[in-house]
């Protein structure tokens, strides 16, 4: 695996850009629009998991890194969770709810991924600095 020297080199951080800016387009539209409270809270959400991810790669060490991760991921679960209820009440249909859907499972499962692969290659990254090999 290359070196990361940016959190933006990181497939987790860009596959959640993708997902914040489907979440923005869509939310703008007719009633969905309107709704405030799920419309920002979605809009949170996936904002939460890039910003995190930035965050946690941009901190000092590893394990606060993958602190950063943990809550991204979480944030990933709000999300998917907050689409059940977006489609349930029909601001999406089933071509918009599978593509969110799909995106937060991709995006959580390179999360995941990333937060496993310190231990398998426990030589890569260094605690006392920002440089991570990951």
């Amino acid at each position: 695996m290359p070196t990361i020297v940016k959190f933006e080199d990181i497939e987790a951080w860009q596959t959640a850009r993708k997902l914040t800016g489907l979440v923005y387009d869509l939310t703008r539209r007719g009633e969905f629009a309107r709704d405030f409270g799920l419309c920002d809270q979605m809009r949170r959400a996936s904002v939460s998991i890039m910003s995190n991810i930035a965050e946690g790669f941009e901190s000092r060490t590893q394990s606060l890194f993958n602190e950063y991760l943990g809550r991204a991921k979480a944030s990933a679960g709000e999300l998917r969770a907050q689409v059940y209820v977006a489609q349930e009440i029909n601001y999406l249909d089933q071509t918009e709810f599978s593509q969110l859907f799909e995106l937060c499972d991709k995006c959580s499962r390179q999360i995941t991924r990333l937060m496993q692969y310190p231990a398998q290659q426990p030589n890569t990254i260094r605690e006392e600095g920002i440089d991570y090999n990951v």
